[in-house]
């Protein structure tokens, strides 16, 4: 079998690719069904299955060939999918986290405020902090550095493309916002987001079990800082 081969899938929204001769990618073709889709087959516990990474549009599922097939995995996909609605309508699985929300508090002191104001076309800074911490936010996936989640926020009012120059160092703690997302800088690293504002949260820390503040499927809260 070929490293990805395309299979028959019945869920609506749906493609499925054999990948290797022990995972398959679920690629969902509709907006917001991908973490729905990571949350419930995190819950089925569905037996093989040894590994679930989601992307933005994408979910990895990684299967033991010694206890269960590949059309068993696909079987437990598929169900998955036709359960799922969209990203705001999971319920998180609080018995990972102390609270189902995680409140992060931000000082909007960013070098991009007065710029995303401006593009936006907000009466002003208030107006961002409001359309900022009046929402909940959905770890969709992690990526780009650990402990660096994506967040989706309720509304797209703050959608925004990248920086049209990318900057060669963010502060740790930055929180920025582009292409849809809102983040934050675990540690410094190049970036091409708008930073907004720096919030002094732990988002990695190796010592710490888990490691990373937020998982896919966390959801957050923000709030200006005193």
């Amino acid at each position: 079998m070929s490293s990805a081969q395309a299979l028959p899938a019945e869920a609506p929204g749906l493609r499925i690719l054999a990948v290797g001769e022990s995972a398959v990618l679920a690629e969902c073709t509709e907006p917001g069904r991908f973490l729905p889709l990571y949350t419930r087959m995190r819950h089925a516990a569905v037996p093989g299955v040894v590994d679930l990474v989601p992307a933005e549009v994408t979910l990895l599922v990684a299967f033991d060939p010694a206890v269960t097939t590949r059309a068993r995995i696909i079987e437990a996909v598929e169900a998955a999918a036709a359960q799922s609605s969209t990203v705001h309508g999971i319920v998180v699985d609080v018995r990972t986290r102390r609270h189902a929300v995680v409140d992060i508090a931000v000082r909007y002191d960013g070098p991009d405020v007065g710029d995303v104001v401006r593009s936006l076309g907000l009466a002003g800074i208030d107006e961002l902090i409001e359309l900022h911490t009046q929402q909940l936010w959905t770890a969709a996936f992690l990526g780009f550095a650990p402990g660096f989640a994506y967040l989706r926020g309720e509304h797209d009012r703050l959608d925004l493309p990248r920086r049209a120059t990318p900057r060669t160092t963010v502060p740790a703690g930055a929180v920025a916002l582009a292409a849809g997302y809102c983040g934050i800088y675990p540690r410094p690293s190049p970036g091409g987001w708008h930073v907004i504002g720096t919030t002094p949260a732990p988002l990695w820390d190796a010592a710490r079990e888990p490691a990373s503040l937020l998982e896919p499927g966390s959801r957050v809260r923000f709030h200006r800082a005193g």
